[in-house]
């Protein structure tokens, strides 16, 4: 239920990244009605809002600290306008305007109004779009930014503005008018120009906020398995938060073309975003009453009396934009049910593959039951396995043995895990450890990279691979003797630097290398291999600390395995549903979630890796 909830919420969140810019681009242009002939009015409003919308989803790729640096005037300049405006028409209209904010003159208005004044409440809506997602944008700015920014700008500023209308309209509201009554007619006339042009870049401004909210949800979802994986783009080197997913800018900018043409007038949009936004701070409500309890540890009265208030309010203006289901509410309804069931689906297949994963990972012991040629023929050269497991034997191996039994003399397991820091010094770039007995020559390697860092080309890769398992084996080596030694502790890795960084370290060249600089400035010692009609492989080993006769062994041997080839296994799962299931689950994984998996991005350090040398294996998970 917290799932299904939780979910509901997001899907509103990015119905609303439709919805927002839709509807602040075509209100902001309607002002030409104004401006222009109505006879001319009709045919450009659309065209012109068109138009705004595909220049703001362009510039999304630049990144929100170039596009905020741009936008940060227009924001500044749209505050200090509709603060002015509203001051202007408070004292020019109705000074007296400002006992409005009593709440009495809210209840006031329901008691007397009744019906027709709660129906009222889903046009109202429009006033607060924009705070329920106000802390989207955490992986963007910081909360204290927030806050200051809201309290002492923004809500005021909104707060002149409106009061500013209120006044207006209190004196104009009998007059006929062959215009709706609205922001712009409250505008003085000379000004109606100048004030079109700023409220059509704060709309743009307006509808960034939001689309970097459904950027910054997409990602949080994608890395908690709830949404299928999109390329992530970091467009800042500093804050890890500030990112662009191109394919879910372009969706979304299609889905708000889509709207635009489609209504063609801000009424139904305004409903549909108001059933949008209503929606969210409905959810978010609700499981802010569950944090209360269970992150905060604070009183369950206190939960109670939390949901009760701020609950019964939204659930006034909920039930108001319900009403208006069939005049343009549906539309969230429908994205967010197209999202949910995408994102549910996603989630159940993922939770089925990692529940199998986990009861058919490999224990250790049944490596070392096999013995040091683990039950198969070792052939020479090195064998790399990817892998997203940092612990334990992928199913995927025991899958490649049963039915191909040989392989590799030097078996590798490769993780590669992506860190939320900019970059990763090459000096902490690998983790190594060894996965049994010495003479089962089994490791594991991690290799780390930070968002903004760019993957070595395959050659140069392979060889850092290579020296930081022959610099484990080494300072293994060098270390006290004495003891038995833990078969079963693979958890004890050893932080590698790349090659470049370790200058007192092993060393790999081919025999077609000048070795006299680095011979002349740091004392080493050749290590070669036999020969044999390939190209020859030698580690330089630094004379001091000594290695033992054992580590020596298993250098050569790492040599000659270098030597003989490196090969990538890939491993691919195909997740089906188990004989004996029922037609919904058969539908959802073989269909649905197969559907989702073949469309959506593999990892990208993959695409990394030398084709030619390259095996996939395939392996069908009956879930």
């Amino acid at each position: 239920m917290l799932l299904a909830l939780a979910l509901i919420g997001t899907c509103m969140v990015i119905g609303d990244g439709v919805l927002t810019p839709a509807i602040s681009v075509f209100s902001a242009v309607s002002g030409l009605e104004l401006v222009v002939s109505k006879h001319h009015h009709q045919y450009i409003e659309v065209p012109v809002a068109c138009i705004i919308l595909v220049f703001l989803f362009y510039l999304q790729h630049y990144g929100t600290h170039r596009i905020g640096f741009l936008f940060a005037p227009v924001v500044i300049a749209w505050l200090f306008c509709i603060s002015a405006i509203g001051v202007y028409n408070i004292f020019h209209w109705n000074p007296h305007v400002y006992q409005a904010l009593s709440p009495y003159y809210m209840y006031k208005f329901l008691k007397k109004t009744q019906t027709g004044g709660w129906k009222s409440l889903g046009g109202i809506l429009l006033c607060i779009t924009g705070s329920e997602a106000m802390f989207a944008d955490l992986g963007h700015f910081s909360q204290m930014s927030i806050k200051i920014a809201f309290t002492f700008v923004v809500y005021p500023s909104l707060i002149l503005a409106y009061m500013g209308q209120a006044a207006y309209l209190s004196k104009h509201h009998i007059i006929e008018s062959g215009y709706h009554i609205g922001f712009y007619e409250s505008v003085p006339e000379k000004i109606r120009w100048p004030v079109l042009a700023i409220a059509i870049l704060a709309a743009v401004v307006g509808s960034q906020s939001i689309i970097t909210g459904t950027f910054s949800i997409i990602k949080q979802c994608s890395a908690l398995g709830c949404f299928p994986r999109v390329r992530i783009i970091h467009t800042s080197s500093k804050i890890c938060g500030q990112i662009y997913i191109p394919e879910i800018n372009w969706t979304l900018m299609l889905l708000c073309l889509a709207v635009t043409v489609g209504f063609r007038d801000t009424k139904h949009i305004s409903n549909a975003s108001g059933l949008a936004v209503i929606t969210v701070m409905l959810v978010t409500t609700c499981l802010m009453s569950l944090v209360i309890v269970l992150c905060w540890h604070r009183s369950v009265i206190l939960a109670v009396c939390f949901i009760l208030f701020f609950g019964s309010i939204e659930a006034l203006y909920f039930s108001a934009s319900l009403i208006k289901f069939l005049d343009g509410a549906w539309v969230p309804v429908a994205l967010s049910f197209i999202f949910l069931i995408i994102m549910y689906v996603w989630h159940y297949g993922t939770l089925k593959k990692y529940e199998f994963d986990v009861q058919n990972k490999v224990p250790i012991n049944w490596l070392l039951s096999l013995g040091p040629n683990l039950g198969i023929v070792r052939v020479q050269g090195i064998g790399l396995i990817h892998t997203e497991l940092v612990s334990g034997i992928p199913a995927i191996f025991s899958h490649f043995l049963t039915n191909l039994p040989a392989f590799h003399n030097v078996l590798v397991f490769l993780c590669v895990k992506y860190v939320p820091v900019p970059h990763v010094r090459p000096e902490e770039r690998f983790l190594v450890g060894r996965i049994g007995p010495k003479d089962y020559r089994v490791y594991r390697c991690i290799a780390r990279y930070g968002y903004r860092d760019i993957q070595m080309d395959d050659v140069m890769f392979e060889n850092d691979l290579v020296c930081s398992i022959a610099e484990f084996i080494r300072s293994e080596g060098s270390e006290c003797n004495g003891g038995q030694e833990d078969l079963e502790n693979e958890e004890r890795m050893t932080v590698i630097g790349t090659t470049s960084t370790n200058s007192k370290g092993i060393r790999m060249c081919n025999d077609d290398e000048d070795l006299s600089e680095e011979t002349s400035t740091t004392k080493l010692k050749e290590i070669s291999s036999p020969e044999v009609p390939r190209k020859r492989v030698r580690f330089l080993v630094p004379e001091s600390p000594q290695i033992n006769v054992t580590a020596r062994t298993e250098l050569q041997e790492l040599m000659e395995a270098r030597e003989a080839g490196m090969a990538f296994i890939l491993g691919h799962c195909y997740v089906k549903a188990k004989m004996g299931s029922s037609l919904i689950k058969r539908i959802v994984i073989n269909t649905c979630y197969d559907f989702l998996r073949r469309n959506s991005r593999g990892p990208a350090h993959a695409l990394c890796f030398p084709r030619a040398s390259t095996l996939e294996v395939g392996m069908v998970y009956h879930v």
